[in-house]
Protein backbone atom coordinates (compact mmCIF):
# COMPACT_ATOMS: atom_id res chain seq x y z
CA UNK A 1 0.00 0.00 0.00
CA UNK A 2 1.87 3.05 -1.27
CA UNK A 3 1.32 6.70 -0.36
CA UNK A 4 -2.46 6.58 -0.13
CA UNK A 5 -4.64 9.57 0.69
CA UNK A 6 -8.28 9.31 1.75
CA UNK A 7 -10.62 11.95 3.04
CA UNK A 8 -14.36 12.20 3.62
CA UNK A 9 -15.30 15.87 3.15
CA UNK A 10 -13.13 17.67 5.75
CA UNK A 11 -12.13 14.47 7.56
CA UNK A 12 -8.62 13.35 6.55
CA UNK A 13 -8.24 9.63 7.31
CA UNK A 14 -5.05 8.80 5.40
CA UNK A 15 -2.36 11.22 4.30
CA UNK A 16 0.61 9.66 2.50
CA UNK A 17 0.03 6.30 4.26
CA UNK A 18 2.14 3.28 3.26
CA UNK A 19 2.61 -0.27 4.48
CA UNK A 20 4.07 -3.52 3.18
CA UNK A 21 3.08 -6.98 4.43
CA UNK A 22 3.98 -10.53 3.48
CA UNK A 23 1.47 -12.97 2.06
CA UNK A 24 -0.21 -15.76 4.02
CA UNK A 25 0.25 -14.14 7.40
CA UNK A 26 -2.20 -12.88 10.00
CA UNK A 27 -1.75 -9.11 10.05
CA UNK A 28 -3.38 -7.49 13.09
CA UNK A 29 -4.27 -3.81 12.89
CA UNK A 30 -4.81 -1.90 16.12
CA UNK A 31 -5.39 1.77 16.78
CA UNK A 32 -7.71 4.29 18.40
CA UNK A 33 -11.35 4.61 17.40
CA UNK A 34 -11.74 6.53 14.18
CA UNK A 35 -8.14 5.97 13.09
CA UNK A 36 -9.22 4.45 9.79
CA UNK A 37 -8.86 0.72 10.47
CA UNK A 38 -12.15 -0.25 8.84
CA UNK A 39 -11.56 2.26 6.05
CA UNK A 40 -8.27 0.51 5.33
CA UNK A 41 -10.05 -2.85 5.02
CA UNK A 42 -12.64 -1.30 2.72
CA UNK A 43 -9.90 0.10 0.48
CA UNK A 44 -8.15 -3.29 0.36
CA UNK A 45 -11.44 -5.00 -0.52
CA UNK A 46 -12.31 -2.45 -3.20
CA UNK A 47 -15.53 -1.38 -1.46
CA UNK A 48 -14.16 2.17 -1.52
CA UNK A 49 -11.26 3.69 -3.42
CA UNK A 50 -8.40 5.83 -2.18
CA UNK A 51 -8.16 9.41 -3.44
CA UNK A 52 -4.48 9.02 -4.31
CA UNK A 53 -1.80 6.37 -4.07
CA UNK A 54 -1.44 2.77 -5.19
CA UNK A 55 -2.45 -0.63 -3.89
CA UNK A 56 -0.07 -3.28 -5.22
CA UNK A 57 -0.33 -7.07 -5.09
CA UNK A 58 -4.10 -7.23 -4.67
CA UNK A 59 -5.14 -7.20 -8.34
CA UNK A 60 -6.93 -10.37 -9.33
CA UNK A 61 -7.09 -11.63 -5.73
CA UNK A 62 -10.45 -12.67 -4.36
CA UNK A 63 -11.52 -11.39 -0.95
CA UNK A 64 -13.68 -12.82 1.85
CA UNK A 65 -15.00 -10.45 4.51
CA UNK A 66 -15.86 -11.38 8.12
CA UNK A 67 -17.74 -8.65 9.95
CA UNK A 68 -18.49 -7.97 13.60
CA UNK A 69 -22.11 -9.05 13.03
CA UNK A 70 -22.70 -12.57 11.65
CA UNK A 71 -24.73 -11.26 8.67
CA UNK A 72 -26.36 -14.62 8.01
CA UNK A 73 -29.35 -14.91 5.69
CA UNK A 74 -32.25 -15.53 8.13
CA UNK A 75 -34.26 -17.59 5.63
CA UNK A 76 -31.43 -20.09 5.11
CA UNK A 77 -30.14 -22.67 7.58
CA UNK A 78 -26.49 -22.91 8.63
CA UNK A 79 -25.57 -25.29 5.80
CA UNK A 80 -27.33 -23.24 3.13
CA UNK A 81 -25.77 -19.99 4.36
CA UNK A 82 -22.36 -21.47 3.54
CA UNK A 83 -23.40 -23.19 0.32
CA UNK A 84 -24.93 -19.95 -0.92
CA UNK A 85 -21.53 -18.20 -1.29
CA UNK A 86 -20.09 -21.26 -3.07
CA UNK A 87 -22.83 -21.51 -5.66
CA UNK A 88 -20.81 -20.20 -8.59
CA UNK A 89 -17.45 -21.48 -7.31
CA UNK A 90 -17.79 -25.27 -7.40
CA UNK A 91 -20.07 -28.17 -8.27
CA UNK A 92 -22.97 -29.21 -6.05
CA UNK A 93 -21.13 -32.26 -4.73
CA UNK A 94 -18.07 -30.13 -3.92
CA UNK A 95 -20.26 -27.53 -2.19
CA UNK A 96 -21.84 -30.20 -0.01
CA UNK A 97 -18.49 -31.70 0.91
CA UNK A 98 -16.81 -28.37 1.68
CA UNK A 99 -19.78 -27.09 3.68
CA UNK A 100 -19.97 -30.24 5.80
CA UNK A 101 -16.21 -30.16 6.40
CA UNK A 102 -16.14 -26.55 7.59
CA UNK A 103 -19.20 -26.93 9.81
CA UNK A 104 -17.48 -29.87 11.50
CA UNK A 105 -14.29 -27.86 11.94
CA UNK A 106 -16.16 -25.16 13.87
CA UNK A 107 -18.10 -27.73 15.90
CA UNK A 108 -21.49 -27.24 14.26
CA UNK A 109 -21.91 -30.43 12.26
CA UNK A 110 -25.01 -31.34 14.26
CA UNK A 111 -26.56 -27.91 13.71
CA UNK A 112 -26.42 -27.70 9.92
CA UNK A 113 -30.21 -27.56 9.54
CA UNK A 114 -30.69 -24.90 12.23
CA UNK A 115 -31.81 -21.45 11.10
CA UNK A 116 -30.06 -18.35 12.49
CA UNK A 117 -32.98 -17.54 14.79
CA UNK A 118 -32.38 -20.86 16.58
CA UNK A 119 -28.62 -20.38 16.97
CA UNK A 120 -26.85 -18.51 19.78
CA UNK A 121 -24.74 -15.46 18.97
CA UNK A 122 -21.54 -17.47 19.23
CA UNK A 123 -22.90 -20.23 17.00
CA UNK A 124 -23.93 -17.71 14.36
CA UNK A 125 -20.45 -16.22 14.39
CA UNK A 126 -18.96 -19.71 14.01
CA UNK A 127 -21.11 -20.20 10.92
CA UNK A 128 -19.78 -16.85 9.65
CA UNK A 129 -16.18 -17.94 10.25
CA UNK A 130 -16.83 -21.25 8.47
CA UNK A 131 -18.45 -19.40 5.57
CA UNK A 132 -15.53 -16.95 5.30
CA UNK A 133 -13.02 -19.81 5.08
CA UNK A 134 -15.16 -22.03 2.86
CA UNK A 135 -15.23 -19.29 0.23
CA UNK A 136 -12.13 -19.84 -1.94
CA UNK A 137 -10.62 -16.39 -1.38
CA UNK A 138 -6.97 -15.39 -1.39
CA UNK A 139 -7.45 -12.71 1.27
CA UNK A 140 -9.58 -12.73 4.41
CA UNK A 141 -10.60 -9.41 5.96
CA UNK A 142 -11.83 -9.50 9.57
CA UNK A 143 -13.42 -6.41 11.12
CA UNK A 144 -13.64 -6.97 14.90
CA UNK A 145 -15.47 -10.33 14.60
CA UNK A 146 -15.06 -11.15 18.32
CA UNK A 147 -16.15 -7.79 19.74
CA UNK A 148 -18.62 -7.90 22.63
CA UNK A 149 -18.34 -11.65 23.24
CA UNK A 150 -17.68 -13.14 26.66
CA UNK A 151 -14.08 -14.31 27.24
CA UNK A 152 -14.78 -18.05 27.04
CA UNK A 153 -16.73 -17.76 23.81
CA UNK A 154 -14.10 -15.45 22.37
CA UNK A 155 -11.40 -18.06 23.06
CA UNK A 156 -13.50 -20.77 21.41
CA UNK A 157 -13.99 -18.66 18.29
CA UNK A 158 -10.32 -17.70 18.13
CA UNK A 159 -9.41 -21.38 18.36
CA UNK A 160 -11.88 -22.14 15.56
CA UNK A 161 -10.30 -19.40 13.46
CA UNK A 162 -6.76 -20.70 14.06
CA UNK A 163 -7.77 -24.28 13.24
CA UNK A 164 -9.18 -23.15 9.91
CA UNK A 165 -6.30 -20.81 9.10
CA UNK A 166 -3.65 -23.45 9.82
CA UNK A 167 -5.38 -25.71 7.30
CA UNK A 168 -5.53 -22.96 4.69
CA UNK A 169 -2.95 -20.24 5.30
CA UNK A 170 -4.32 -17.35 3.35
CA UNK A 171 -3.50 -13.68 3.89
CA UNK A 172 -5.53 -12.24 6.78
CA UNK A 173 -6.04 -8.60 7.73
CA UNK A 174 -7.59 -8.51 11.19
CA UNK A 175 -8.84 -5.26 12.75
CA UNK A 176 -9.33 -5.26 16.51
CA UNK A 177 -9.39 -2.96 19.55
CA UNK A 178 -8.53 -5.89 21.83
CA UNK A 179 -4.83 -6.26 22.63
CA UNK A 180 -5.27 -9.84 23.88
CA UNK A 181 -6.80 -10.83 20.53
CA UNK A 182 -3.87 -9.27 18.71
CA UNK A 183 -1.23 -11.14 20.72
CA UNK A 184 -3.09 -14.46 20.43
CA UNK A 185 -3.79 -14.30 16.68
CA UNK A 186 -1.46 -11.80 15.04
CA UNK A 187 1.86 -12.55 13.39
CA UNK A 188 2.47 -8.99 12.24
CA UNK A 189 0.93 -6.40 14.58
CA UNK A 190 0.53 -2.89 13.15
CA UNK A 191 -0.33 -0.10 15.57
CA UNK A 192 -1.90 2.96 13.96
CA UNK A 193 -1.86 6.51 15.24
CA UNK A 194 -4.81 8.87 15.40
CA UNK A 195 -6.00 10.48 12.15
CA UNK A 196 -4.42 11.02 9.74
CA UNK A 197 -3.21 7.50 10.38
CA UNK A 198 0.40 6.44 10.29
CA UNK A 199 2.04 3.25 11.52
CA UNK A 200 3.39 4.07 14.97
CA UNK A 201 4.92 0.63 15.41
CA UNK A 202 5.18 -2.73 13.69
CA UNK A 203 5.74 -5.78 15.87
CA UNK A 204 6.66 -9.19 14.49
CA UNK A 205 5.29 -11.70 17.00
CA UNK A 206 8.18 -13.66 18.54
CA UNK A 207 6.16 -16.84 19.17
CA UNK A 208 4.43 -19.30 16.81
CA UNK A 209 0.74 -19.81 17.50
CA UNK A 210 1.27 -23.22 19.09
CA UNK A 211 3.60 -21.75 21.73
CA UNK A 212 1.33 -18.92 22.87
CA UNK A 213 0.04 -18.96 26.43
CA UNK A 214 -2.01 -15.89 27.32
CA UNK A 215 -0.63 -15.88 30.87
CA UNK A 216 3.06 -16.34 30.02
CA UNK A 217 5.56 -13.61 30.87
CA UNK A 218 6.47 -13.14 27.20
CA UNK A 219 2.84 -12.67 26.14
CA UNK A 220 2.10 -10.29 29.00
CA UNK A 221 5.18 -8.26 28.15
CA UNK A 222 4.04 -8.03 24.53
CA UNK A 223 0.59 -6.85 25.65
CA UNK A 224 2.23 -4.13 27.75
CA UNK A 225 4.41 -3.04 24.83
CA UNK A 226 1.33 -2.65 22.64
CA UNK A 227 -0.62 -0.88 25.38
CA UNK A 228 2.19 1.60 25.99
CA UNK A 229 2.41 2.33 22.27
CA UNK A 230 -1.34 2.89 21.97
CA UNK A 231 -1.31 5.20 24.99
CA UNK A 232 1.66 7.27 23.85
CA UNK A 233 0.97 10.72 22.42
CA UNK A 234 0.87 11.27 18.67
CA UNK A 235 4.16 13.10 18.56
CA UNK A 236 6.19 10.70 20.71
Amino acid sequence: IEHIFKRFDDLIVFEDFSMVVDERRVVCILGPSGAGKSTLLNIISGLITQDEGEIRGFAGRSVSYLFQEPRLLPWKNARDNIEFVLKDKMSKSQRERVTAEYLELVGLGDFKYYYPAKLSGGMKQRVSIARAFAYPADILLMDEPFKGLDPQLKMQLMEAFLNLWQMDRRSVFFVTHDISEAVMLGEDILILSERPARIKKRIIHPLPHAARDANSAEMLALEKEIYDCLESRQGE
